[in-house]
């Protein structure tokens, strides 16, 4: 089977050769090209081949178009970004200063053809044509209610989300959630196949029950609405979110669930209940000093977990950079071998 096969198996609950095994390595695409982080970056060829390099060195199953999380502040007009020599790119300013600038916050109407999307439009387009079809290709998408902290950064958001103004607020959620529409609907053009929903507010382990019902499910519900759920996964960055999956299902259709490591599988898998897809995700930041022994019993622990009746994946979060490249060999062979042959319903 080829991933793509392997992947539309397990959404559906079909027997496969493996469960799908999704593995995010990002910045690490620089290094196998010798190449600075902030080169890297600057050039959508380049991070296509970094992302057919690495999945061709590991043997996992999926090819991503995210360059890093600030590129959608850069689609909303910031101008600069700070690049270290071993990690991710961070937002060098903030879009907004203050909340009185949000009535000037513009949305651009066209984010596929925007010059800022130009790069990620580039890299998709060579993702497709070496690989459509046969790897997953996927892209990173933040919520409308956690946009506002990459745009004016958390502790702004924050006092403004509970304390107000109200109506700056909604206005500033209003045009996040319009950028996201017009922003997925783009990489959908582009040829993306799998849309991650980032979004920590969906989890009541970041926020208030009576928050996530009153703000974040209406929030939701907007962003996704005009586009519908066809290959969105839910995502709360690492934040537990077992406890919403039901409401998530009823409210919103979404069907495939990226648990965090805190989460336990075998209850998001009870609570998903065969309506979708179960992804195992291992803490991937304890890979950078974990021994040998460790990343199996753990990629173990997970699969053993979650295999059983399959619609079930494995999968990591953001690989940091400074993981050494024998655990991810181990993580990964460790995944092929304990994921073979999945049972099925």
């Amino acid at each position: 089977m080829n991933s793509m096969e392997r992947l539309v198996a397990a959404i559906q609950g079909k027997p496969a050769d493996r469960i799908p095994i999704f593995c995010n390595l990002l910045d690490q695409g620089a290094r196998e090209l010798n190449l600075s982080l902030e080169e890297y970056y600057s050039k959508g060829e380049y991070v296509a081949e970094g992302q057919l390099k690495m999945r061709e060195k590991y043997g996992y199953d999926n090819l991503w178009s995210l360059f890093y999380v600030g590129k959608e502040a850069e689609l909303l007009g910031c101008r600069r970004m700070i690049f270290a020599k071993d990690g991710p790119p961070n937002v060098g300013e903030m879009v907004l200063r203050r909340p009185e600038d949000i009535p000037a916050l513009q949305v651009p109407d066209d984010i596929y053809s925007h010059p800022a999307f130009e790069e990620q439009r580039k890299c998709l387009r060579i993702l497709r044509d070496e690989a459509g079809g046969k790897y997953p290709i996927c892209a990173y998408l933040t919520a409308s209610m956690t946009l506002p902290a990459i745009l004016m950064g958390m502790e702004k958001w924050m006092s403004l989300l509970l304390t107000g103004p109200t109506a700056l607020r909604d206005e500033l959620l209003h045009k996040c959630s319009l950028f996201f529409q017009r922003e997925i609907e783009a990489y959908r053009q582009a040829g993306a196949d799998v849309l991650v929903y980032s979004n920590p507010f969906g989890s009541t382990d970041f926020i208030t029950p009576k928050i996530f019902q009153e703000l974040s499910l209406p929030w939701m519900q907007k962003d996704l609405q005009p586009g519908g759920t066809a290959g969105v996964v839910y995502y709360c960055g690492s934040s537990p979110f077992n406890d919403v999956i039901e409401t998530v299902i009823e409210h919103l259709g979404i069907q495939v669930f990226y648990l965090s490591p805190m989460d336990d599988i075998r209850t998001g898998k009870r609570r998903v209940a065969g309506r979708g897809l179960t992804c195992g995700v291992i803490n991937d930041i304890l890979l950078i000093d974990w021994t040998r022994e460790q990343v199996r019993a753990e990629v173990r622990r997970i699969i053993e977990a979650g295999k059983p009746g399959g619609r079930f994946l494995f999968g990591t979060l953001v690989m940091p950079f400074t993981i050494p490249e024998d655990n991810i060999r181990v993580m990964l062979e460790a995944a092929c071998e304990f994921g073979e042959g999945e049972t099925v319903c």
